[in-house]
């Protein structure tokens, strides 16, 4: 068993990216102190979905938690990588309001 009092010489992360008809990803071991970035270049992500730009990251999250490329990783995090919304949620919310009220009014 590990002392708790020394930092790990490496860390394990798995990244993650979702589509609608599949799931990919890839587990890590990467150093001590290594970024969200980072990961993201070691898992190969890049290569893997060219249509994405290096040096320009996606959204991404650590068990569904926004955070930075610079966010420093700890052993046994998930990276994952959000793809853009298709649709604004505020605007759908407005829409479905708006037929519920359209709705109720013929009720009456």
């Amino acid at each position: 068993m590990a002392d708790p009092g020394v930092a790990a010489a490496s860390i394990a992360v798995e990244v993650v990216y979702a589509e609608p008809d599949r799931t990919w990803r890839v587990t890590l071991d990467l150093p001590a102190g290594a970024t969200a970035a980072q990961a993201l270049d070691a898992s190969g992500y890049f290569s893997r979905f060219p249509g994405q730009e290096p040096g320009k990251h996606p959204a991404i999250g650590i068990y569904g938690r926004a955070c930075a490329p610079d966010h420093v990783l700890r052993d046994g995090d998930r990276l994952e990588i959000y793809r853009p919304l298709d649709f604004d949620p505020l605007e759908s919310r407005r829409r479905r309001a708006a037929h519920k009220r359209a709705g109720s009014k013929g009720r009456k």
